[in-house]
């Protein structure tokens, strides 16, 4: 590959980081290609991206991004997983996975611009996706008004039955 290329393939890359919210370095060291290959399908079905990198071209697009603190003296094999939606989903998805593959290992990570221990990357695995913390709110912000409507149905259903049951006992006198 020439070095035209490499320059192409690196302002893509930096492309896309430039956009991502959540970049997790990891080493797949050791990974059989159907465990990569689940691990691809997993990261897909978040919502993210899931590539195999040179760290050289890491290293060359990093820089003026959110990862180019983590970005140096990269070694081994490094893949990123990254996403532009809801990081939350993908650090569950990287740690389950993690679980369950030992060779799977974390190098570093950045989530919303800020560099994270594997410690917070679990912290923050552990927290609700952002379409749980929606409906959440939603909830609370319909629960008064909820609560509102009962009320005011329950006194108007309390008087319904009060004047059903003085018909029944015949308590009220006919018009005439």
């Amino acid at each position: 590959m020439n070095k035209e290329d490499k320059k192409k393939q690196a302002e893509a890359l930096k492309q896309e980081l430039e956009k991502a919210r959540s970049v997790i370095l990891s080493s797949f060291e050791g990974l059989h290609v159907a465990e990569d290959a689940l691990l691809r399908r997993k990261v897909a079905q978040a919502g993210a991206k899931y590539k195999v990198v040179k760290n050289s071209l890491i290293e060359r697009a990093a820089p003026g991004t959110s990862v180019e603190p983590v970005a140096k003296k990269l070694r081994g094999t490094t893949s990123l997983a990254y996403t532009e939606a809801d990081p939350v989903v993908l650090a569950k998805v990287l740690i389950a996975y993690a679980k369950d593959n030992p060779a799977f290992t974390f190098k570093a990570g950045v989530v919303e611009g800020r560099v994270v221990s594997m410690a917070e990357l679990g912290m923050i695995a552990t927290l609700p996706s952002l379409g749980e913390l929606r409906s959440k709110v939603l909830f609370l912000i319909n629960a008064p008004a909820q609560r509102v409507a009962s009320s005011i149905a329950g006194v108007a259903r309390n008087l319904a039955v009060v004047i059903q049951q003085g018909v029944k006992e015949s308590k009220f006198k006919q018009a005439t």
